[in-house]
């Protein structure tokens, strides 16, 4: 065989092993099966010599690839392991178990991809659970401070005690954690409801038993707060004052009564209502009695607060209707007209308004009491009555008294105007004071003569007090409209002379009888 024909068959078996080291390396390094089958056809057209390319510059070539495959290999490998690292340390610190991967094989460019994203999710998870743990821990120190409790568990001692960036974020851990702080707000709130209660306590013994400011101050320190040594400080001065209560029964006992006439007006209580309570009339202060009264203070209060929107409502409505009557009753004063700057259209306006807003406000009190009636299945009673019952009562009462008034009105009018008719009609406006009047006897000369020709024309004048009718005592006046010829009376008296009278005179004298001016309506003398 020639020397040519040797050196090409052991060229095909290098071309042959070079070939399968390729796929080997390619099968190690996670290369997909259609890039193998494309970078089996470079290799292809390599030994072709399509480009003039020689099994020298092919060997190089190869060589080449070879060297960067290997290249790939170490870096993928390394970044598994770096992976690999992170990845224990986060699963160990959220109790979560390692990334699954095979770490013989050389990862593919995908599955390096997917391990760097389990590995970011794990980082955000840990910070997450880290920001939880650290808020939670804050809240958990807060509590225990103001309970003055100190850590009696292990795990309480592992959350308040030791490092933050030793303990184990776990699910576990992070709801046993949810779950203590849980525990502390209720006994926190609890400690806090004791205390505001006694506080609530110590404020009502202390208007009770009138305890002076310079004595309340001196517990001012623990009316704040809710730490253990603020309640037992609380506990105490609650022990003293009921001590001392009961060494203040009388007054005590007064003090609650005052209180449950307060509640008794709040929450509108007939005189019966308020009767039913015997304990509240009795004057044997014992400790038996005391309790009775706490006892009923107690329900009265409950009661007001349950139905706090109901009475808050009727009161509006009783301040707006005794608004209203009083607005009524200034309406029907004559004197109203007298007022200055306003004030008659300022009440009319708001007389006006509160007949408009008493119905409206009727109708919600309707809807409500009749929505609470039927839940509490009892009627809702105001002074001993249904409500709607007084409010009817109420409007009935005040249709009466302006009828009553009415009529004693027209009644008024009436006798007015039959004294009118019977004795002249008063002057309306004021007359003038006697002494200004000037003195003008002619005046009277004339006024006389007219009431005197009057008189003698009709013949007669009826008596002021009904009776017989007399004869004018006074002649007829002449047709000329000279001065009247006046005769003498039977009494034998002297007329006066008529200019002889002052003009401020209000009575004339005839016949011996005194007959007043108003008995001429339309004169005044």
């Amino acid at each position: 065989m020639r020397r040519s024909e040797v050196l090409a068959e052991e060229s095909i078996v290098c071309l042959q092993k070079a070939l399968n080291h390729l796929r080997e390396i390619w099968e190690l390094i996670g290369i997909p099966e259609d890039q193998r089958l494309q970078r089996t056809e470079v290799v292809k057209k390599h030994i072709k010599e399509e480009g003039e390319t020689t099994i020298l510059q092919l060997e190089k070539d190869l060589r080449t690839q070879v060297e960067l495959m290997r290249k790939q290999k170490k870096e993928r490998k390394q970044e598994l392991k770096l992976l690999q690292e992170q990845d224990q340390e986060l699963c160990e610190i959220l109790c979560l178990p390692h990334y699954d991967v095979d770490s013989s094989s050389v990862p593919s460019l995908e599955e390096l991809s997917q391990f760097r994203q389990h590995v970011a999710t794990l980082r955000e998870t840990k910070a997450s659970r880290r920001d939880e743990f650290v808020n939670i821990k804050r809240q958990i120190i807060l509590c225990m401070e103001e309970l003055d409790h100190t850590p009696d568990t292990s795990f309480e001692r592992d959350v308040v005690c030791e490092d933050e960036d030793a303990f184990c974020l776990s699910l576990e851990n992070i709801a046993t954690l949810q779950k203590l702080l849980r525990q502390l707000e209720m006994r926190k709130s609890q400690n806090e409801a004791v205390c505001e209660g006694l506080r609530a306590q110590i404020r009502e013994l202390w208007d009770r038993l009138q305890i002076p400011a310079e004595e309340r101050e001196a517990v001012a320190t623990v009316m704040t707060g809710s730490k253990a040594k603020v309640r037992k400080a609380l506990q105490l001065e609650v022990d003293r004052l009921e001590e001392l209560k009961m060494q203040n029964m009388k007054k005590v006992i007064e003090a609650i009564r005052v209180e449950l006439a307060q509640y008794w007006d709040q929450c509108f209580y007939s005189q019966e209502q308020r009767q039913a309570f015997a304990p509240y009339y009795a004057e044997d202060y014992t400790e038996n009695l005391l309790q009775l009264h706490d006892a009923e203070i107690v329900r009265l209060r409950n009661y007001y607060e349950v139905h706090k929107e109901l009475f808050e409502g009727v009161q509006k409505w009783e301040e707006s209707w005794r608004l209203f009557l009083e607005f009524e009753r200034k309406a029907s004063d004559p004197s109203r007209f007298t007022n200055r700057g306003g004030n008659l259209l300022k009440e009319e306006k708001q007389r006006a308004k509160l007949q408009k807003l008493l119905p409206k406000l009727e109708e919600e009190l309707k809807a409500r009491i009749e929505m609470w009636e039927q839940e509490h299945s009892q009627a809702f009673v105001v002074n001993g009555q249904k409500f709607m019952e007084y409010v009817t009562e109420q409007w009935e009462m005040h249709r009466m008294e302006k009828e009553r008034a009415k009529q004693e009105r027209q009644l008024k009018n009436k006798k007015q105007t039959e004294t009118e008719m019977l004795y002249g009609s008063a002057p309306r406006t004021p007359s003038k004071r006697r002494g200004l009047v000037p003195n003008t006897p002619g005046k009277v000369r004339k006024l006389n003569t007219t009431i005197m020709s009057n008189a003698t024309a009709n013949s007669s004048i009826r008596p002021v007090f009904g009776g017989t009718i007399y004869r004018s005592p006074v002649s007829r006046l002449p047709p000329s409209g000279s001065k009247p010829v006046v005769t003498s009376t039977c009494s034998g008296k002297k007329t006066p002379r008529t200019g002889r009278h002052g003009a401020n005179k209000e009575n004339l004298e005839l016949n011996g009888s005194i007959l007043s001016a108003r008995t001429f309506k339309g004169f005044q003398i």
